[in-house]
């Protein structure tokens, strides 16, 4: 089957591309043709066979930007132009999208979050005319909504709102919804009377990660520190629901010299770096500043080195030198650093996070240190020191998470998935 695969930007390292890639992945492995429609194609040569760049389509393209600007940030008092922008625009890439299903012969239709969360506006627009006038079988792969981001897509204008709640999420009747949380099926049940297919985020069993190598063997000396260090590592970006300051106490209340938090993300995404600034204070007063490394500059999500001739590391290599990892969230839609501990066979320690931890994740048996609220009690701490001291006890968790990681996140979890999808839409197709 051909299926067409329509996505604002692929390539990088957010969660909705790298989710896309392994769609991609395992469709492929199901002899399906896979054709890409983006704005945006990033770390990641195009194949013209198969891949097809539409400008319009890029969350950076100047007519998204001024309509999220317009729309969100700096709304103005009459929104009509805005409106009638809008169509214009949406126009453009709803020809283009309608071409692209003609010449690429196209039978089943993914949107991946496009249909989902209103960050692109004419896109999400077209997508909808697109689907209900060819009435090809659609899948839309909903990662997150716009009610899960607070204020950030609420506007002044009825208008734009009376928008957003027609268009976002998908309801054309020839479309089904693939969802990666419990939450987000009663959800859309409860506020649009749509059912959905729990399509948990995964990762490939099949392949080495997390391995020890030469060059992470190494990794150690680019941080200035030792390798008979114990090395805790908080594998995210620095935003506040990350709930860094967690991993930051516990590193405190440990009070170990030889005990070391490594921080590999960057706070790109921390508006004003108030919560990277908030971090820092944490850390001088708390005196931790030598045990305590931000380290994004040293990590690429390939490993790739840069330019000028300097080392970068891969998270696979991250997680090798790992004794365990901090994931104390206070909220994720899903959480992929979770997974990749497992499948690296390190301990972790994490947040009972909302709305999914424990519902998606920790009920299915995961051997963990778990704290509630993201309170560190003197028990939890002692159970985490354990765990760090006990190379058996970390080993064996390590080995009994795998197994399970296995069992409920791999791809042959999505293969099934995906399969169950494609028998939907084309039901509601009418194909």
């Amino acid at each position: 089957m051909n299926i067409g695969i329509i996505i604002g930007r692929i390539g990088g390292v957010d969660g909705v591309a790298l989710e896309t890639e392994k769609w991609i992945h395992v469709l492929k492995s199901m002899g399906h043709n896979i054709f890409i429609l983006s704005g945006q194609f990033q770390e990641r040569q195009m194949d013209p066979d198969h891949e097809t760049l539409v400008p319009e389509m890029s969350f950076f393209s100047p007519e998204s930007f001024w309509s999220q600007k317009k729309a969100f940030f700096y709304p103005e008092t009459n929104p009509q132009e805005l409106i009638e922008h809008l169509n214009l625009y949406s126009k453009v890439i709803y020809k283009k999208i309608l071409g692209w299903i003609s010449d690429r012969k196209i039978e089943l239709l993914i949107s991946e979050n496009a249909s989902a969360l209103p960050s692109h506006l004419e896109m999400g627009l077209a997508i909808n005319k697109a689907v209900y006038k060819s009435g090809i079988p659609t899948i839309t792969h909903d990662h997150d909504f716009a009610w899960e981001r607070g204020d950030r897509y609420r506007s002044p204008h009825k208008e734009i709102n009376d928008f957003v709640d027609q268009v976002f999420p998908l309801q054309a009747p020839n479309s089904v919804h693939a969802v990666i949380n419990t939450h987000a099926v009663n959800t859309l049940q409860e506020q649009f009377g749509r059912t959905s297919v729990n399509v948990p985020n995964v990762m490939d069993f099949d392949q080495p990660f997390g391995a020890i190598s030469q060059k992470n063997n190494k990794l150690a000396e680019h941080m200035g520190f030792c390798n008979d260090d114990i090395f805790l590592f908080q594998i995210t970006r620095i935003v506040q629901r990350k709930g860094i300051e967690t991993a930051i106490d516990l590193l405190h209340r440990l009070d170990h010299k030889k005990i070391k938090l490594i921080i590999t993300g960057n706070y790109a995404d921390d508006a004003g770096s108030a919560y990277y600034n908030d971090l820092v204070n944490q850390i001088h007063e708390l005196k931790l500043g030598e045990r305590v490394s931000f380290a994004y500059h040293l990590f690429h999500n390939k490993g790739l080195s840069g330019e000028n001739g300097e080392v970068r590391f891969s998270l696979s290599d991250a997680y090798a030198r790992a004794t365990a990892c901090t994931y104390f969230s206070t909220y994720e839609g899903f959480g992929n650093a979770f997974v990749e501990a497992v499948l690296a066979r390190r301990p972790v320690f994490v947040n009972n996070y909302e709305p999914v931890y424990m519902p998606d994740i920790g009920s299915k048996g995961f051997r963990t240190v778990m704290i509630e609220n993201g309170v560190l009690t003197d028990d939890s701490v002692k159970a985490i020191s354990e765990v760090i001291f006990n190379p058996a006890l970390a080993e064996e968790m390590a080995a009994f998470n795998y197994e399970l990681g296995k069992k409920y996140f791999s791809y042959d979890t999505l293969k099934e998935k995906l399969t169950e999808l494609i028998a939907l839409a084309k039901k509601a197709a009418g194909a």
